[in-house]
């Protein structure tokens, strides 16, 4: 595969390189290239709907890069901020490049899933737009779409007959074919096929923790970055397959009908996983809708169960949560997360439910471990450590046991961040890590100042992610703190903040109350 042609007429320049599927042109952006919108799968609409990805076919004619692919099917949620004028389409499965001019040497390459509860987002999100990342550190910068939702993590295995099947984890599955798609023809942009880091935030993150266990993704990418990964939000047979009965009531449709799904409209079909969505996690608080499901197939064990039994796969690990991670969901008023004490306590009666073996005195002791637990503040600090902080530490406990890993702490946040109470929340480390800062509309960031802290700590985590994605070690080499390697001996942890401190197992109190058997629901 070879670069074809480069082309500049009234417009911008182009660039036209040959995939293993066909000719795909793309457009100078800056310094370098992007190519956009590329298909890795063919569409899974009608009898592909609920089945694995199937290789895009073969075009002779030159596919124009200009512009994003259609967005997987999702609903309207103000949480997620989408450009309106994007185009929502079950033909969604495309992939997004960046890359400087293709010289002939390889250059390591950075693959982006994006978050969204697993049911929300895009890789055309303006926060995850690749040019600055990619042309910081001169990588190759990967972002693609991948089934949400009901069309992506709805389980509906349980439903298959002889006549119908329907395949579960295809989120997953679609995230496998587009790094497969990465090893097939990212050489043709300038990448090295063999450096393949690849990192996400949130349930792209905790796609990350998961794929790192299943056996089929192994290979596909070298270094692994999971920020903020639920990795415990992963479920078993039995709760996908009762989410699915529940699906089907929505609908008011029976067992006997569940072929009807495939010919359905998209739209409805959102519609009533929206519904779901909410219910869920209102009901049982601590648990998602749609999320991974371990399928003893593509999934066969839970992975964070799998990563202390010493199954994850063999390559360097970063993975850190965020100081303030609830906080978010409270000021969007989000079910996604128990925020409030009363929706903290049906957790733990949950997990209790769940878990038969765990004592109601390791649960109070839990509670106790929280000053504040009565109070707001106390229950979104259990919820942040349940959700993200203890499953993070669980990962890295296990994995540094047999290879290099490092943990982090996003602790920095904007004096109007601070002063509306969101301080260092969920997702708000996204614009440091692409240096795509002001993509909200309007975006009140720096409304109370901070810009020029906010673009020191972007450059030092930049140069941290790229220099991990290049060495396969997180030195900024720029003068900054010295980040060791996370042992359970001492625990290091970089806290990333106006100036980043490395301070030996600072939630000490809190890890030792929650312990080290993981607890989650199956």
């Amino acid at each position: 595969m070879e670069v074809l042609e480069t082309g500049a007429s009234s417009g911008p320049e182009t660039l036209v390189v040959e995939t293993s599927r066909g000719p795909v042109r793309g457009y100078a952006d800056g310094p370098l290239f992007s190519w956009k919108g590329i298909p890795y799968a063919m569409p899974p609409t009608g009898e592909l709907r609920f089945r694995s990805p199937v290789a895009a076919e073969r075009w002779s004619d030159v596919l124009d890069g200009g512009a994003f692919g259609a967005m997987a099917p999702q609903g309207h949620d103000t949480s997620v901020p989408l450009d309106p004028s994007m185009r929502i389409d079950e033909d969604c499965l495309t992939i997004n490049v960046w890359a400087p001019r293709p010289d002939g040497r390889p250059r390591p390459v950075m693959v982006w899933i994006h978050g969204g509860a697993y049911c929300l987002g895009s890789s055309a999100q303006a926060i995850y737009d690749g040019r600055l990342l990619a042309e910081r550190g001169e990588v190759v910068l990967v972002t693609f779409n991948y089934r949400l939702g009901t069309l992506g993590f709805l389980d509906l295995s349980s439903f298959s007959t002889a006549d119908r099947t329907f395949e579960s984890n295809l989120g997953l599955r679609d995230q496998i074919a587009a790094l497969e798609w990465v090893r097939d023809n990212i050489a043709a942009f300038g990448g090295d096929p063999g450096e393949v880091t690849l990192f996400g935030e949130s349930s792209g993150g905790g796609a990350i923790t998961t794929l790192m266990t299943v056996p089929r993704a192994e290979g596909l990418f070298h270094r692994a970055i999971a920020q903020s990964p639920p990795a415990t939000s992963v479920y078993g047979n039995e709760r996908a397959a009762s989410v699915a009965r529940r699906y089907l009531e929505i609908l008011n449709l029976s067992v006997g009908r569940v072929g009807d799904l495939v010919g359905m409209s998209a739209d409805r079909l959102v519609k009533a996983g929206d519904l779901l969505v909410d219910e869920v996690p209102t009901k049982v608080p601590g648990t998602l809708a749609m999320a991974p499901v371990v399928d003893r197939d593509l999934v066969p064990h839970y992975p964070v169960a799998a990563f202390q039994k010493g199954y994850s796969h063999r390559i360097p690990l970063i993975i850190g949560s965020n100081k303030d991670e609830a906080s978010i969901f409270k000021f969007m008023r989000s079910p996604l997360l128990p925020v409030s004490s009363e929706a903290v306590q049906q957790m733990f009666a949950g997990l209790a439910e769940d878990n038969p073996e765990l004592s109601a005195v390791r649960l109070a002791e839990i509670v106790a471990a929280y000053p504040d637990n009565a109070k707001s503040r106390g229950a979104l600090a259990i919820s942040r450590d349940a959700a993200f902080r203890m499953p993070a530490l669980w990962v890295a406990d296990a994995h540094s046991r047999h290879s290099p890993t490092w943990v982090y702490r996003f602790d920095h946040s904007t004096p109007l961040l601070k002063a509306a109470r969101v301080g260092a929340g969920h997702a708000t480390e996204l614009p440091y890590v692409f240096g795509n800062f002001g993509t909200l509309n309007p975006d009140p960031t720096f409304w109370l100042g901070g810009r020029k802290s906010a673009l020191e700590v972007s450059g030092r985590m930049q140069r941290r992610w790229l220099a991990f994605a290049r060495h396969a070690v997180p030195a900024a080499l720029d003068g900054s703190k010295h980040w060791s390697p996370y042992a359970e001996a001492e625990r290091s942890t970089l806290l990333i903040d106006n100036h980043d401190s490395l301070v030996p197992d600072p939630d000490h109190a809190m890890r030792i109350a929650w312990g080290d058997e993981v607890m989650g629901f199956s």
